[in-house]
């Protein structure tokens, strides 16, 4: 499958998967989920964007770039926020629901990563962006399920709003490394010229 026609998979897997994540993290009031499903629709609309963008020009697609790493941020932002309202009302998420969700969400995220896995190489900053955002997911996913464990025996909220801030600097540095690899192109063009 090409790298774009991947994208396009991609994105309607976590567009697919966005509304359930959403709905049960509001429901029980999780912020490790809110972070997982406000990611979800971020990686719906950067692939969406990749997939338009790839038909770009090379210059066109050095730009796109920076913007991913502005909307790879958006989920860091609306965690911090998220974890700031728990912190002031710890209370742990319900386990079942947060473990089954974070369950097939980690199915999503794992099968997006495994489409990616063999384009993840390709240069450029859209490639860099899919495959940090599947690769994210999937790790957020593991961590969430750590955190429902966990919460069985500690029973309290500061697990899972710990879970959901490492999520949001997870997604800050994803965003730094492609706003880096679209800087690096930007530069890399210019200095190729005459």
């Amino acid at each position: 499958m090409t790298f774009r026609r991947t994208v396009l998979v991609v994105a309607l897997l976590n567009l697919g998967f966005f509304a359930v994540d959403f709905v049960v993290a509001l429901t029980i009031g999780s912020v490790s989920l809110f972070a997982d499903s406000v990611d979800f629709l971020e990686d719906a609309s950067i692939n969406l964007l990749i997939f338009a963008a790839s038909a770009w020009s090379m210059r066109r697609q050095s730009h796109v770039g920076s913007v991913l790493a502005f909307v790879i941020l958006v989920p860091a932002v609306a965690t911090i926020i998220a974890a700031v309202q728990k912190i002031l009302n710890p209370v742990a998420p319900e386990i079942v629901p947060l473990s089954l969700t974070a369950a097939g969400a980690l199915a999503i995220n794992l099968t997006c990563a495994l489409l990616l896995v063999r384009h993840r190489n390709l240069t450029g900053s859209m490639a860099r962006a899919a495959w940090l955002s599947a690769r994210n997911d999937a790790l957020a996913n593991v961590a969430i399920i750590a955190g429902a464990v966990a919460t069985l025996w500690v029973h309290t909220g500061w697990v899972d709003i710990a879970i959901g801030i490492a999520i949001g600097l997870l997604n800050a540095d994803a965003a730094r490394a492609v706003w880096r690899a679209a800087r690096d192109e930007r530069l890399g063009r210019r200095s190729a010229r005459p």
